[in-house]
């Protein structure tokens, strides 16, 4: 028979024991040591100098002094002596001052957190998952980094998003209070979308690339162009608003066809052009000049274009381009105006357009 237990090494109280006291509370100690095992360190090699009755120690490798050949048993400090306390597979420990709850393998001390997690049903991360959103986190910063060379891999880092059918959706949904205000990503279909919302219910595409050519759409651009069905009479010497009531289209409305003007609907960069078609009303000598004008009284730099030459009838024109820089409400539209004679703006072919580029 054994004189000590098989796992702890707790002496026996053998029979006709002589001074049985000294076996029971050396058996207590080793108990009381070993119990709800704490450490206050894993990484010294030596015996501290003033030890507390009960300070344990997970000796680190290479012990010297009183812990030589102790490497990775437990030291516990007790009525003035050190006591040796061989670690056996599955002892738990806690590290005090790493915060860390370590388990003894049979050769050494490793963490106690998992290495691979598989097959979970649900994980939350400073939250409840459910079923809904089987993984889910509740923190305010996460971070992905790519392993490097130096670490076994390759520098890089993909994160990949997969879906069944060009027909599903997928992508990311950015909220406001759990209020959709943008989507990114596939949606019923193969193309890149990115949606923006004011109410999480109706959306609007303001990017759209088309994954088959890279063609990038923007289909909520400002942009229009208008042109006259009517030959516009401007007389000699007055600048005239030239009257565009038809628009071969007009995205987003943003030309007022009833004032014959393009109303910008939020701040930004735009370009404009415009045709002026001369048509002959008296004399060819006409001298027909055309602008673009910001907000009904300022020319817009670099839009004044004119004819000085003898006009030819539905074939001299003017060409006008430029680029401005609008606040949202700012209106732009086309004046013409003749210096010798007077004259049309032919139908048709005098036209204005223009579109938001910045």
């Amino acid at each position: 028979m054994s004189d000590a237990t098989t796992h702890l090494l707790l002496p026996y109280i053998l029979a006709a024991q002589a001074q049985k006291h000294v076996t029971h509370n050396e058996a207590l100690r080793i108990l009381d040591g070993l119990v709800q095992l704490s450490v206050l360190d894993r990484n010294l090699t030596a015996p501290p100098g003033s030890p507390a009755d009960g300070d344990r120690y997970i000796v680190g490798s290479g012990a010297t002094g009183d812990w030589a050949g102790w490497d990775l048993n437990v030291a516990l400090w007790a009525d003035g002596a050190w006591l040796r306390l061989p670690p056996r597979t599955g002892w738990r420990a806690w590290v005090e001052d790493e915060g860390l709850l370590l388990v003894y393998d049979g050769a050494g001390w490793i963490g106690t957190t998992p290495d691979v997690l598989q097959n979970l049903a649900l994980l939350g991360i400073g939250t409840t998952a459910d079923a809904s959103n089987p993984f889910s986190a509740k923190l305010n910063a996460a971070l992905w980094t790519a392993k490097t060379v130096a670490e076994g891999g390759t520098g890089d880092l993909f994160y990949i998003m997969n879906k069944e059918a060009a027909g599903d959706d997928l992508g990311l949904t950015l909220q406001t209070g759990f209020v959709t205000k943008a989507l990114v990503g596939l949606f019923g279909s193969d193309r890149f979308r990115l949606a923006v919302s004011a109410d999480g219910s109706t959306f609007f595409d303001g990017l759209s690339v088309d994954n088959a050519n890279g063609i990038v759409d923007q289909p909520r651009l400002p942009r229009f162009k208008a042109y006259t069905n009517y030959d516009n009479y401007v007389g000699v010497g007055t600048w005239t608003k030239i009257g565009l009531n038809n628009t071969d289209y007009n995205d987003q409305g943003a030309f007022d066809a009833a004032n014959n003007r393009f109303v910008a609907p939020v701040d930004g960069t735009y370009l404009f052009g415009a045709t002026l078609m001369y048509k002959v009303n008296a004399s060819t000598t006409a001298r027909m000049r055309g602008r673009l004008v910001l907000n009904g009284t300022t020319e817009i730099r670099g839009s004044l274009g004119e004819i000085s030459a003898t006009h030819v009838s539905l074939a001299t024109a003017i060409w006008l381009q430029t680029m401005v820089p609008l606040t949202a409400g700012d209106t732009v539209e086309l004046q013409g105006y003749f210096r010798v004679a007077d004259g049309y703006f032919a139908a048709d072919h005098t036209s204005f357009w223009g579109c938001k580029i910045g």
